[in-house]
């Protein structure tokens, strides 16, 4: 009995002494002076899981340019240059076509001028026949020279026709504005029929290609916004089409996301947050707002006094700057995003200022439509 006593007085002993330490922590919260904190309201948020797919930069219009006649090249355009639509990107040696020009427009007017005798003589004859002065038959064969004269015209003009045609496709055309990327061939180099000589780009106009798996085919809509970052920025865009045709060895679909920026250069990796589940109701916070330890996650939140309180939290979905929290976290809680690495709970904290949270994805896209 009296060896117990000790021990029980030690016990009551420490109980003490942690009571006191936890008071002073308290009292040395509540006398620490105010911390300037930024806070930012608590959002009630609808969310869905993503999954990251891996996408490129493209144009949508990326074309090789080729030759439709054969010959050797007169010029090409430079890498680099800026071609308009409808503008000459090379031309071919056309000299062979310009003779045959010059001979095709002689043999019309040599048949024009045939033509037009033929008609004064046939005119002729139709007087002396009407007189009985000349014969029938010599009419006849008057009127069939002179049609097989008019066929011949009309031949030789669509030779002409088809030489001026190859004439227009020895110059190589832009069929849209854009950038000259690629030289295939040099000047003075020889063409074949269906050569490629450069390569157009169209870098005003580009979007995104990702491959995404076929499990989120189904969660994945024409519309829908869909987050596209890279290392230095994040862009929310929607997505032009999702192309209901997966590979059979990756498992993989494509699918299209527009960009209203075309400061993006083409080739360029990056990545895009695609949906693969249903969409949910969650409450969110910024995500400057967590603070992370070892053994927890939690935040603060910001009292009607003006003081702050510790809450444990466990994260689930992301959307942009925003991530869901489960916890005692409610929607329009005042919750720290600044300021509040070195704060303890219950210490008073001055507002610097009640930033609003970011736009949503869908904010952002109803916002853009006006």
């Amino acid at each position: 009995m009296t060896q117990r006593i000790p021990r029980l007085r030690h016990a009551l002993g420490l109980a003490v002494a942690a009571g006191a330490l936890a008071a002073s922590a308290a009292a040395g919260a509540q006398s620490a002076p105010a911390a300037t904190v930024t806070v930012s309201p608590a959002v009630q948020q609808t969310m869905a899981s993503t999954v990251l797919a891996s996408g490129t930069i493209v144009s949508l219009r990326d074309a090789r340019l080729a030759g439709e006649v054969a010959g050797r090249l007169t010029w090409v355009a430079e890498v680099g240059d800026t071609i308009e639509k409808g503008a000459v990107v090379a031309r071919i040696d056309d000299s062979m076509q310009r003779f045959q020009l010059s001979d095709a427009e002689a043999t019309i007017r040599r048949l024009e001028a045939s033509l037009s005798f033929q008609d004064r003589q046939l005119e002729r004859q139709r007087s002396l026949a009407s007189q009985n002065i000349a014969a029938k038959n010599q009419l006849d064969e008057l009127q069939a020279q002179r049609d097989m004269t008019e066929q011949d015209l009309a031949q030789a003009r669509i030779a002409r026709g088809q030489i001026l045609h190859t004439l227009e496709r020895s110059r190589i055309r832009a069929p849209f504005a854009g950038r000259i990327v690629e030289r295939m061939l040099e000047m003075g180099e020889y063409l074949g029929v269906g050569g490629e000589v450069v390569r157009l780009v169209d870098t005003g106009n580009v979007e995104v290609s990702a491959q995404a798996p076929m499990a989120v085919a189904r969660h994945v809509t024409e519309g829908a916004s869909v987050t596209v970052s890279d290392r230095d920025r994040e862009a929310v865009s929607e997505v032009r089409a999702v192309i209901p045709v997966g590979d059979e060895r990756s498992r993989m679909i494509e699918v299209r996301i527009a960009l209203d920026d075309a400061d993006w250069v083409i080739g360029s990796a990056v990545r895009v947050a695609l949906p693969d589940g249903q969409p949910i109701q969650v409450v969110a916070v910024p995500r400057d707002a967590l603070i992370l330890r070892q053994n927890a996650t939690y935040l603060f939140r910001v009292g009607e006094d003006s003081t702050v309180e510790q809450v444990t939290v466990t994260t689930g979905i992301g959307q942009g700057d925003l991530i869901e929290v489960r916890g005692s976290v409610s929607p329009g809680d005042r919750i720290v995003v600044r300021g509040g690495e070195r704060l303890q709970s219950g210490q008073p904290v001055t507002l610097a200022d009640e930033t609003k949270p970011r736009q949503t994805a869908e904010e952002l896209r109803l916002a853009r439509d006006g």
